[in-house]
């Protein structure tokens, strides 16, 4: 089919396009798999065909024409589509490793391990500041489970003064982990 640039080649170009409008659109979805892309594909393909009719030769296949130009656009369609799938895919596969990173994570925490580091930090600041012989008796008796008994003897002073330096270390550590005894009676 031979068409030129006169009105009667318009009409036959659009009697061309209208008898085989749904075959081509057929073939386009086929491969594209969406209706509308199809048709945007088909479109463009017409488009291209007329556009170029000035280089077809008068026993031009214009079924065979059509089809190529339509295989060829459905080919850059799929050929972007595999490149936006693909940056997809990195970026969920960098989401998912974040994602993995943030469980494992937080499956590792153990906020008992936080607070009581917490805990022993302040009682050490604490015992650091406390006076020597107190220190001495809670460290005794807390840390090395000495009876007050023993201390008394060993420190060479009375089970009274043992008691005593045991109470003011123990109103010190209270004061200082104020804010945590609530936590920890719970």
């Amino acid at each position: 089919m031979h068409i030129s640039n006169n009105i009667s080649s318009v009409q036959l170009f659009s009697e061309f396009f209208h008898e085989n409008q749904e075959k081509f659109l057929s073939f386009a979805y086929s491969y594209i798999r969406d209706r509308q892309e199809a048709e945007d594909i088909l479109m463009e393909s017409m488009i291209t065909l007329w556009e170029n009719r000035d280089k077809w030769e008068e026993d031009s296949n214009l079924h065979a024409l059509l089809l190529t130009i339509i295989k060829n656009k459905a080919l850059n369609y799929l050929a972007h589509v595999q490149v936006r799938l693909r940056a997809e895919e990195e970026i969920n596969t960098h989401r998912q490793r974040e994602l993995d990173l943030r469980i494992s994570t937080l499956e590792d925490c153990e906020p008992d391990t936080i607070f009581n580091a917490e805990i022993q930090h302040i009682v050490q600041k604490a015992l650091k500041h406390m006076p020597e012989q107190s220190r001495k008796i809670f460290m005794l008796s807390r840390y090395q489970n000495t009876p007050n008994k023993i201390i008394a003897e060993q420190l060479g002073i009375s089970l009274k003064s043992v008691e005593f330096h045991m109470t003011k270390a123990l109103k010190i550590l209270r004061t200082e982990l104020k804010d945590y005894l609530i936590s920890i009676l719970l």
